[in-house]
């Protein structure tokens, strides 16, 4: 398949690229800054344009783009990362819907639900309550017009990916091996986690399975709570993890985040995934930190 990918600076989209290079596919990639190379095609999303030509040929386009959330919100900040997904997520499927593209798979993530506590999520699940249920509900309705001209839409719900390459773990590893990890709040929260082999082999699947779309939770099996999580990590590094960190002091260090990020619990499962027979590489955390690391 020939696809036109969006987001391919990213830690998800670059390792999404190789390995869709590495399976036989042709790869072209949308890039906002100059181009560099005949895999590259030009588009600038505030402006609404994508460098002529872009989707000639192209059986699918894969959005994975948006800014990094950061350590504290601010209005700013938040506006940004809004915009950097809705925006560009508008973009994409207008064209999708006026090229005849037959498929769009679009990232979006388990924020969807907003705090479940233990129940436990699939896809079937409402539209949570915050900032990010709300962002992750704009964000997948920003794919409609692609939707409603008949392309086959999957909307990526992704979970905290495990890789030893960046994202999560990369924040904590520094305060895990100095000995400082720890649990946060009561750690009872859920975690809804993918290690980056699989999200990536995830995103894969959804693009060739033609049965595939809607709502698609790409989360691993088994969330785990973060104090499990803090456990298996501090066991991965060979490092102890006795620390604790209250509510109320994650609430004064990061304000509205801690809420909606650090003490949320999403105890989300892949049911699509699992009813359409993808077989997971990791089932359990501590396999996926000892690959991914």
């Amino acid at each position: 398949m020939r696809v036109l990918l969006a987001g391919s600076s990213g830690l998800i989209g670059a390792t999404l690229a190789r390995s869709l290079t590495a399976n036989g596919h042709e790869v072209r990639r949308l890039v906002r800054r100059e181009t560099r190379g005949p895999d590259e095609r030009n588009w600038d999303p505030p402006a609404g344009r994508i460098e002529p030509g872009a989707f000639d040929g192209v059986d699918a386009v894969i959005n994975v783009g948006g800014a990094p959330m950061g350590l504290r919100w601010s209005a700013a900040r938040k506006q940004m990362i809004v915009d950097s997904r809705v925006e560009p997520t508008e973009v994409l499927a207008d064209a999708v819907a006026e090229h005849g593209i037959p498929v769009l798979v679009n990232a979006s993530a388990v924020g969807f639900y907003g705090d479940t506590g233990s129940t436990v999520v699939d896809e079937t699940a409402p539209n949570g309550e915050g900032f990010l249920a709300g962002l992750a509900a704009r964000w997948e309705a920003a794919t409609a017009p692609a939707a409603k001209a008949g392309a086959r839409v999957v909307l990526a719900r992704t979970g905290l990916v495990i890789s030893g390459a960046g994202g999560l773990l990369g924040t904590l590893k520094p305060l895990f091996l100095l000995g400082l990890g720890g649990r946060l709040g009561d750690g009872k929260q859920f975690m809804p986690w993918i290690s980056l082999t699989d999200e990536v082999a995830a995103l894969e699947f959804a693009l060739t399975h033609a049965k595939v779309s809607g709502p698609v939770n790409l989360t691993a099996p088994t969330p785990v709570t973060n104090a499990e999580f803090t456990r298996a990590f501090a066991r991965a590094l060979g490092r102890p993890a006795p620390w604790w960190v209250p509510g109320p002091a994650l609430r004064v260090a990061l304000g509205e985040q801690a809420d909606e990020m650090a003490l949320v619990s999403q105890r989300a499962v892949p049911e699509v995934l699992r009813g359409a027979g993808f077989r997971f590489t990791h089932t359990e955390l501590d396999a996926a930190l000892a690959d991914e690391l």
